[in-house]
């Protein structure tokens, strides 16, 4: 790409050069207060996007601008010796579309200050939080480049099409504000602050590292506030209340943020770390002048300075605040761990009281108790059959299709070894339309397997036409979960165990694998009896998995959580198209009261929509690799959603679809209804894949295809501008099939569900 005017100007740049001198504050290239009526920024040099934007505006000091595929925006400056002026960031006060959202900075330097070409590096700024953040980038992130000679910045390659802003570009000037110079991280500006203190002291837990989700696809901590390592770590793998941080160089850091902390009364902080031996790493503590304004001070220590040194077991460690003078105790912003040389597992990490450093102390948990007992298994009088000895890679020993989708799957001499994710499920159908398997009501479900036992086993029941060209397809499945029933490398299943029609039988699959172990299957097949000395357990119930509707016809839109910035417009095309909805939450975010989510919900549920389950921190929740973990979902899920509306919903939705045995026993247990529903769909508008794209009528196309396959049941989010303006055309077209809207109990008949 070619940035014309830009580098046609740089000439200009080059001969203006800034006297060199260390810095006393920052450097403000633009703060665009009149930058784009003038294309001239506060250093008197060109800035412009030449065009390239869909659309630009500014207004208040606030550039607004959607971009296209190669769009940018660039600022020149006077050349800048930013190293030898002791600079140590590029600021950029910044707010993008949506959650995720990521774009590319460019920096050109040259030789030198008299020099006529330059260079470019590039750094990419990712996971932005979908608000206004003041994103820090490290000049020494720029690799390469030249920092005595520093002539443009250019901002390009935005991930999303839809309308970013900027408030002020600027270099941070490191001098008089940190004890040591360290790279920190890009950081969300949040006024949140806790209480002043009164004299009295609790612990305070900063992250107990309970969710991979939350870090992941949240990026909270546990006080729900950022936390981020800006993609410059290798991995950051959550386990049992730790996290470990494998950098991918020195240059690596991971921050969590405490709002604006008054933490003059708490005596330091504490956590638990397993290193190895030669380990090293800095601590920094950042702070803030005003809880509304940038962070002004940091201070630094290494292991070293802290006399921190590791042997490759857990111990606690811990540090007096008093360490860290630099910082401004009463407006603390965030703790960063950066520049270490070796992976570091973290345990909770915690600010103490008093002068005797002391650990944050985990609540105890126990495994929930199950039933223990076995069930009678007499012997069927049907024949046995075989459903599939892997022989052939595409049809299945009935001669029917077998297949895995994404799952990775690797064929041998009557064996398959199938290595995946807790998302996909191998389908080895037992006839092309419908198999009867009344006859077989005694039977059992034998699968001989080897590698391990995490996964699920479901039979899949079709749709009344028994025709994979109407939609739902499958109507419903029924799981359990191998590892109760394995012996040995034999499962043995009563066909009973599965709450499914009998009559209309479509396929078994193996899915909800969740473990990256290979697992080996060989035979599957059903017989009329198990071997001597093999118990059967009890069944579990788990609760109904719904794609569809129910009440003759009906229709209903699921929404999933989306984007704050456009709930109103959301609600108001609701509320002027006269219909009720469902709405599927996420509970960390109903929490967070900088999302304004809570309020939405309320207003929403007083209007008559359902509000519904989607998890605490939207994992897949198939995937966690515990029941603990999973618990933990769903009554950090219930404790929001009962201390907002005051009542348990018994729909849940699981993020991204992902269902399995476990996370459906779980959900049964937990929720103590006798009506449960796990509420997937039958209608997807794709926002997912096409709402960011060139093409996003494509999500109109997707829908129309869907309900002309007969779906009932939708699958949105509101995290896309396209897509909600794209809601109106889709309660057309689901008016259009004579069909009444309304909330998802309601189309369920559930009894408990508002009239119509």
């Amino acid at each position: 790409m070619v940035h014309f005017r830009a580098y046609g100007l740089l000439a200009t740049a080059y001969s203006a050069v800034a006297a060199a001198a260390a810095c006393a504050s920052d450097l403000v290239v633009d703060d665009l207060s009149n930058s784009f009526s003038t294309s001239r920024n506060n250093l008197g040099s060109w800035t412009s996007d030449d065009g390239s934007m869909t659309s630009i505006s500014a207004s208040g000091g606030i550039l607004s601008f959607t971009s296209k595929s190669g769009s940018y925006y660039y600022e020149t400056f006077p050349c800048q010796a930013l190293q030898t002026d002791l600079y140590s960031h590029v600021q950029l006060e910044i707010k993008a579309p949506a959650s995720g959202a990521a774009f590319t900075v460019q920096l050109s330097t040259a030789s030198s200050c008299s020099a006529t070409t330059n260079s470019k590096t590039s750094y990419r700024a990712t996971a932005l939080t979908g608000g206004w953040q003041t994103l820090r980038i490290p000049l020494s992130s720029f690799s390469g480049a030249n920092l005595n000679a520093a002539v443009s910045l250019v901002l390009e390659s935005f991930s999303s099409t839809q309308q970013w802003q900027l408030d002020k570009v600027s270099f941070v000037c490191s001098q008089g504000s940190a004890t040591s110079t360290t790279s920190a991280p890009a950081q969300t500006t949040t006024s949140a602050s806790v209480p002043p203190p009164t004299g009295a002291c609790s612990p305070l837990l900063v992250d107990d590292w309970a969710s991979q989700s939350r870090l992941d696809f949240l990026g909270y901590n546990s006080l729900l506030l950022p936390t981020n390592d800006d993609g410059t770590m290798q991995s950051r793998v959550v386990n049992n209340n730790r996290i470990t941080l494998t950098p991918k160089s020195t240059s690596a850091y991971f921050y969590s943020q405490v709002g604006c902390l008054d933490a003059r009364n708490f005596g330091g902080v504490s956590v638990l770390i397993k290193a190895a031996a030669g380990t090293t790493f800095k601590v920094e503590l950042t702070s803030k002048t005003t809880c509304e304004g940038a962070t002004t001070a940091s201070s630094v220590q290494t292991t070293a300075q802290l006399g921190w040194t590791f042997d490759g077991t857990e111990k606690l460690y811990s540090f007096p605040l008093s360490r860290f003078s630099s910082a401004n105790l009463s407006k603390l912003r965030s703790i960063v761990l950066s520049s270490p040389n070796n992976a570091v597992t973290l345990g909770p990490l915690s600010f103490y009281c008093g002068g005797t450093p002391s650990g944050w102390t985990l609540p105890t948990t126990s495994r929930p108790g199950v039933p223990t007992g076995t069930v009678e298994a007499p012997s069927a009088t049907a024949s046995a059959f075989v459903v599939d000895t892997f022989g052939n890679a595409n049809t299945n020993s009935l001669g029917f299709w077998h297949g895995g989708g994404d799952l990775a799957l690797g064929w041998g001499a009557n064996r398959l070894t199938v290595t995946g994710a807790p998302d996909y499920a191998f389908t080895t159908l037992l006839s092309n339309g419908c198999r009867d398997l009344r006859g077989h009501a005694g039977s059992y479900l034998h699968i001989a397997f080897s590698g391990h036992a995490k996964f699920s086993v479901s039979l899949q029941q079709h749709n009344a036409q028994c025709s994979d060209a109407v939609a739902p397809y499958p109507e419903t499945r029924d799981s359990v979960e191998a590892a109760r029933y394995a012996r040995g490398n034999d499962l043995y299943i009563p066909i009973s165990h599965f709450n499914i029609n009998l009559q209309r039988v479509s396929s078994v699959a193996i899915r909800g694998i969740y473990t990256s172990e290979p697992l080996v299957l060989t035979k599957i097949e059903v017989v009329p009896s198990i071997p001597a000395g093999v118990a059967i357990p009890q069944k579990l119930p788990s609760g109904t998995l719904v794609f569809a509707c129910t009440r003759p016809n009906s229709f209903a839109f699921g929404i999933d959580d989306g984007n704050p910035r456009y709930a109103a417009r959301l609600a108001q095309i609701i509320k002027d198209a006269g219909i009720k909805v469902t709405f599927f939450a996420v509970g960390a975010v109903l929490e967070n009261d900088a999302t304004g989510m809570r309020e939405l919900y309320k207003q929403l549920r007083s209007e008559g929509h359902q509000i519904a389950l989607h998890s605490y921190t939207h994992p897949r929740m198939e995937g966690l690799p515990t029941v603990e973990s999973i618990d933990w979902e769903y009554n950090e899920d219930f404790r929001v959603m009962t201390g907002i509306f005051g009542e348990r919903s018994s729909y849940f939705r699981p993020p991204y679809g992902v269902e399995g045995a476990r996370m459906r026993q779980r959900w049964a247990a937990i929720s103590g209804a006798a009506r449960n529903y796990i509420v997937n769909w039958s209608v997807d508008v794709q926002d997912w894949l096409w709402a960011e794209t060139s093409t996003p009528e494509k999500q109109v196309d997707a829908f129309k295809a869907d309900v002309a396959k007969g779906g009932n049941l939708v699958v949105m989010h509101f995290s896309y501008n396209s897509t909600v303006e794209y809601f109106p055309e889709f309660i057309r077209q689901a008016k259009a099939t004579g069909k009444q809207i309304m909330r998802i109990d309601q189309c369920l008949e559930d009894p408990n569900a508002p009239p119509l």
